[in-house]
């Protein structure tokens, strides 16, 4: 009876995946998010996803699954299959050795591979995720020394990047925001200088800049995404605009707080593009973030939540 009871469910699981998604759009669109080593690690809290991310992506309409780091390539090419995007999150570990760039690396070279093939998987990188993305693509660390830790910025938007796929649905008093009031927040010492991006042709030919700034005296690149492939990269941190009240260099005005929804709902708009999942409800349910509590941090870690893993 427990047998048929089981085999019931999974048909009902499935049959709720197929008629809730269109035949050309996944409407229960699941993200993975990639967590780092701890800043301050303690027992059971030997790594972590800052909350700010998580609903990022939820307020676009997905749900997030922790992408623990440490994991076997198995287990994450297993997971990699399950879920509809995957999201490399700002943060303070190593950009070329960390256990964070390594897991990294493997759900990249997974994108690149299925989106050669016609499986459409999308890839997004706040500001130490670009520099990851960075020297995943240039195979080099690249970056350079700047003066923007904790500011806020208009954001200089180069030819076309209001024709690319992440600004084209942009309202344009929104765009016109953006480019002329310091609404993206800047909380990073190293950069991609603009002449870098230039001299580097495995940059140069898989990257269109669409965004830049300068601190006075560099610039830099501060938005990107890939000429062939769903893959997308931001300096600054629209995910703080909403979410964030312990540092003042967070914007909280009508359009930063539309400019967070915005890019939210553009990347999981992507993710509702592919449709890999997992094969049983039990092992959905087991994945998700909903199975971690937050915990308060603003006095540590000058963010207000953050999920912590063993």
């Amino acid at each position: 009876m427990e047998a048929l009871r089981r085999a019931a469910k999974s048909v009902m699981f499935k049959n709720q995946l197929r008629f809730k998604s269109s035949a050309k759009r996944n409407d229960r669109p699941i993200i993975g998010i990639m967590a780092q080593e701890a800043t301050h690690p303690k027992p059971n809290r030997t790594s972590h996803i800052y909350a700010n991310h998580v609903k990022f992506v939820e307020s676009g309409g997905a749900r997030v699954v922790p992408i623990k780091i440490n994991q076997t390539a198995e287990e994450y090419e297993r997971l990699f299959n399950s879920i509809n995007g995957v999201y490399f999150p700002g943060g303070r570990v190593s950009r070329t050795s960390s256990a964070y760039t390594r897991s990294a690396k493997i759900f990249y070279e997974l994108a690149i591979e299925a989106n050669k093939k016609g499986d459409y998987f999308p890839v997004w990188g706040t500001c130490l995720g670009l520099h990851i993305l960075c020297f995943l693509t240039s195979g080099e660390d690249l970056l350079t020394v700047t003066d923007t830790k904790d500011v806020l910025m208009p954001l200089t938007f180069t030819d076309g990047a209001k024709d690319s796929p992440m600004f084209r649905g942009f309202p344009d008093e929104v765009i016109k925001d953006l480019a002329s009031e310091p609404l993206s927040q800047h909380a990073h010492k190293w950069s991609l200088a603009l002449s870098t991006y230039n001299s580097n042709e495995k940059l140069k030919k898989f990257y269109k800049v669409l965004n830049t700034n300068t601190d006075g005296k560099v610039k830099f690149v501060s938005t990107m995404e890939a000429y062939d492939y769903p893959i997308y990269a931001i300096q600054w941190h629209p995910e703080k605009n909403a979410f964030e009240w312990t540092k003042p260099a967070v914007a909280h005005c009508p359009s930063a707080v539309k400019t967070s929804f915005l890019m939210a709902e553009f990347f999981v708009g992507e993710a509702r593009k592919n449709f890999h999942r997992f094969e049983t409800e039990k092992e959905e349910l087991k994945a998700l973030i909903y199975n971690y509590s937050t915990v308060y941090t603003a006095p540590v870690y000058g963010f207000e939540q953050t999920y912590f893993f063993c």
